[in-house]
């Protein structure tokens, strides 16, 4: 059976998710808004979706005939609904542009093919007409990655995936599965559940984001110290282009030149268009089981983590909340909004796979936190975070509703880095917004290194997106000069174009450029996004 058009419950337009699960801020939370951060209520409500400012759609009637002849009319949208939808992505910056009315970069039009080929004609047709065309999955974005640059293009489709959605077959023996772009995490994990296997990639915008979206924007999911990154579990792909179709991936690894998987790996649509994947799957775990424990200082926490990457059988979940974010209560977040948290700091630990092993994982882990003296807690603080994961965008909403700014950004280093990183971002937080709520935690560890997350909450100014940029670029500056990564797992998209030119140098964005050009030479991918402009 052929999936719907859109999802029959899409993304709230000016929100997160699903707005029957909105959370409520709490009396304290209110109160620690006004008291510490002196949060007032915005001047004005935000606006309705009646009340949305669209621009005229530019699209010439020829080009949506063509595209309407490829995909059929029904799958060509211009209708208001469609167009507002897959306006922008789901940063800070987004939906207080959405929340003020302001759909000024929608796109003209959505097109959802339903095949590769389909996908191929459409990219040959805009290239023709030199239409730009941002590939759209679940729309979760949060670094500008669905907003093009229009000028000098005769509109702008969002190419919805949303159509592209089966399970195309599952190899038992390699222990792979091939599916197709547009399917959503949970679709997918439902899919190889009726083959007892499970992907394991659960990042925070699990529920919405797409497997084509993973592969894009480099995703990494919160159980990424057991299953990996979402780049470490393609194997194969196909990829549509404006010059044509590349297959890629025959074998687990390769000596045959450089591996082109990469290229596509974090190209957020700028290169192509990735039509199917060949993923690497896991026997769905028959135990799961979630714990805490307590550290008196994020040094000490952090000492603990670099051990257990270190030293090997790391937890499937490993995460440590400094001690803000576990005061504040966001380390656990079925308590988001709870002050007044443990002293210290909270690692949870998550064990997911057959008994043996689970068992033997835990008491590896049990030995060297008690050895680097951590405190357990049970499983309560575990399993509250693993009941509550993907529920803190849902807090940002109901934040930005009471007049704070609250954003994330992430980055990572090497081990020895790290200590500098995380004061210098701390710093250059403080140094921008004065005395905002800074919270961080470590979600993703390796052997070398690990990620550093941040969350930060402010009293809104005037222009609350001009009090962003500035700290975020604030922030940028440190990442960079600290000698962190600009993006661990969010992507460079347009936000962190600046900072990823800095990483990168020169001759890297020159290569970029050069792939760019070669593969899409009329520029119609996803324009201004990824490729530094010098």
């Amino acid at each position: 059976m052929e999936s719907p058009l859109l999802p029959a419950e899409p993304m709230l337009w000016s929100g997160w998710g699903d707005p029957a699960r909105a959370a409520e801020l709490p009396a304290p939370v209110r109160e620690l808004l006004t008291e510490l951060l002196g949060v007032r209520p915005p001047a004005a409500p935000a606006a309705t979706f009646g009340e949305v400012r669209l621009p005229p759609a530019a699209l010439p009637q020829a080009v949506l005939a063509a595209l309407a002849a490829v995909t059929g009319e029904e799958h060509v949208r211009a209708d208001d609904d469609a167009r507002i939808r897959h306006t922008r992505g789901k940063s800070t910056p987004d939906l207080l542009l959405m929340r003020a009315g302001d759909a000024s970069d929608a796109p003209d039009a959505v097109v959802l093919p339903g095949s590769h080929e389909e996908v191929v004609e459409v990219l040959r047709l805009c290239a023709e007409h030199r239409v730009a065309v941002v590939p759209f999955g679940g729309g979760t974005s949060v670094v500008g990655g669905l907003t093009p640059a229009r000028r000098g293009y005769a509109g702008v489709v969002a190419l919805d995936l949303g159509r592209l959605d089966r399970l195309r077959s599952v190899d038992p023996v390699s222990m792979t599965a091939d599916l197709e772009p547009g399917l959503r995490a949970p679709q997918a994990e439902r899919l190889l559940a009726g083959h007892g296997l499970t992907l394991g990639h659960f990042p925070q915008s699990y529920e919405y984001a797409t497997l084509g979206g993973f592969a894009a924007a480099r995703s990494s999911g919160q159980a990424s110290a057991g299953y990996g990154r979402f780049d470490d579990m393609v194997v194969g792909m196909t990829v549509a282009t404006p010059r044509g179709t590349l297959e890629i991936g025959r074998a687990p690894k390769s000596a045959a030149g450089p591996d082109l998987r990469q290229v596509f790996l974090g190209s957020e649509g700028a290169f192509g268009v990735i039509t199917s994947l060949r993923l690497r799957v896991h026997r769905a775990p028959a135990v799961r089981a979630y714990e805490g424990w307590r550290f008196e200082t994020f040094a000490a926490g952090t000492a603990a983590l670099r051990r257990l990457a270190q030293e090997g059988a790391p937890p499937t979940v490993l995460r440590l909340s400094d001690e803000t974010e576990t005061m504040v209560g966001l380390a656990k977040p079925t308590d988001l909004g709870t002050p007044g948290g443990d002293s210290g700091c909270l690692v949870v630990a998550g064990f997911e796979g057959a008994p043996g092993d689970v068992a033997h994982r835990r008491e590896h882990a049990a030995a060297l936190l008690v050895e680097a003296g951590g405190v357990h807690l049970g499983p309560e603080p575990g399993e509250k975070w693993a009941q509550g994961r993907f529920s803190a965008p849902y807090l940002r909403d109901s934040l930005l509703a009471a007049g704070a700014t609250v954003e994330t950004l992430e980055t990572a280093c090497f081990w020895a880095d790290l200590p500098r990183l995380y004061d210098a971002v701390r710093l250059a937080l403080h140094g921008a917004l004065g005395s905002p709520l800074v919270m961080c935690h470590i979600s993703h560890v390796y052997a070398t290194g690990a990620s550093l997350y941040f969350t930060v909450v402010t009293a809104q100014t005037g222009d609350p997106l001009a009090q962003w940029a500035a700290a975020k670029r604030a922030a940028g500056e440190a990442i960079v000069g600290a000698g962190g990564t600009i993006s661990h797992h969010h992507g460079v998209g347009r936000d962190h174009l600046e900072a990823y030119a800095a990483e990168i140098g020169d001759l890297g964005g020159e290569i970029l450029r050069g792939i760019k050009e070669r593969l899409d030479p009329a520029g119609i991918l996803n324009p201004g996004v990824l490729i530094p402009v010098y």
